[in-house]
């Protein structure tokens, strides 16, 4: 199961997986775009199935659980990929969008392994596969919600390993740095500039170049595809630099 799979890094993992030829189930709000990406994943070698998916709604995620299940049968396999960033400093932030911030990314994938781990456990193997941020350790202003989020996922996740040692179930995150992806595709421009600008104030965006999602997809694969008994207890991806010479970047 891929969440957040319509558009971005959760299309480009899910059209990775029916590359293995498995069996995928993609959620996602939106779906229109989830048919086109479940029809990729079929063209890529894998079977797809296509359900609508509200993260932070906690009846969504059994319905979509559910359906998966009895259309492909037992899951071995969840990437938490769904999450969403809202511009903005605290006090411009409304309750419901900190919220929001806090439900997709934090709580929605606590909810959705929660609902799956039995069944994982008790079948003694399964992989939970969680898309962390950058963020998470390099935090960025005007990002708060996401941020805490982030951050807060990743302390889940180290949890969520000591709580699966010897099961047989494996929880990892995998951290991107700078991606090129649908992600604040929705902030409008003044947003965008607003944002960058304090980057650069802050000294955490070093460079212009980013990953495509692909190299994302690539380290789930790397992980979900590992010899039983091995675990990658986090993955952080990052986009080569430019060239220094003279004392400047090229």
């Amino acid at each position: 199961m891929v969440t957040g799979a319509s558009s971005g890094l959760g299309a480009a993992i899910a059209r990775a997986l029916g590359a293995l030829g498995w069996s995928v189930a993609v959620g996602a709000r939106r779906l229109d775009p989830l048919n086109e990406i479940a029809a990729q994943v079929e063209a890529a070698g894998g079977t797809a199935f296509a359900h609508p998916l509200d993260v932070s709604d906690a009846e969504s995620i059994e319905a979509f659980v559910a359906a998966a299940e009895h259309e492909l049968g037992p899951i071995d396999t969840v990437v938490n990929n769904a999450g969403t960033s809202i511009p903005g400093r605290l006090f411009e932030l409304s309750v419901e969008e900190l919220r929001r911030e806090l439900d997709t990314n934090l709580l929605g994938p606590m909810l959705m392994t929660r609902l799956v781990l039995p069944s994982l456990i008790e079948r003694g193997h399964g992989d939970l596969v969680f898309i962390s941020s950058q963020n998470a350790v390099i935090p960025r202003p005007l990002q708060l919600g996401y941020t805490a989020a982030k951050t807060g996922l990743e302390a889940m996740v180290r949890v969520l390993q000591m709580e699966l040692e010897g099961s047989g179930v494996r929880a990892t995150t995998v951290r991107p740095g700078p991606t090129k992806s649908n992600f604040g595709m929705d902030w409008d421009p003044a947003s965008i500039k607003r944002v960058l600008r304090s980057w650069k104030h802050w000294g955490v965006q070093r460079h212009h170049r980013y990953l495509p999602a692909e190299a994302i997809a690539a380290a789930v694969v790397h992980t979900v595809t590992a010899p039983a008994g091995t675990h990658f207890d986090l993955i952080q991806v990052n986009p080569e630099g430019p060239v220094e010479t003279s004392g400047k970047a090229d």
